[in-house]
């Protein structure tokens, strides 16, 4: 008998790249708010928010149609994902100074 996964893979994979593409989105403001203000905590939020980018994009294409990403490879993508949040979080509170 052969599986019929239907839809969710590609929901899932459509999923990945939404989440990749909003990272790119938070990376680019996060540059801008570094090149204007020249902040290190600013530069450090970017090239982390870049990591995380680059990271979610490649372990989303990881993904087949049957297995998700190594587990490794998903604890990385939340690493990267919670230290861009928690560099960025004094960048909200002290206006990006």
């Amino acid at each position: 008998m052969v599986r019929d996964p239907g839809l969710q893979p590609e929901r899932t994979r459509l999923a990945w790249r939404r989440t990749a593409m909003s990272q790119s989105v938070g990376a680019l403001l996060l540059l801008h708010t570094a090149a204007s203000g020249s902040s290190p905590l600013g530069w450090a939020g970017a090239v982390c928010a870049a990591t995380a980018t680059a990271v979610t994009f490649f372990v989303g294409g990881m993904r087949r149609e049957t297995a998700p990403p190594p587990p490794t490879a998903m604890a990385l993508t939340a690493a990267t994902t919670a230290a861009t949040a928690l560099i960025s979080l004094p960048l909200l509170l002290i206006g990006g100074t």
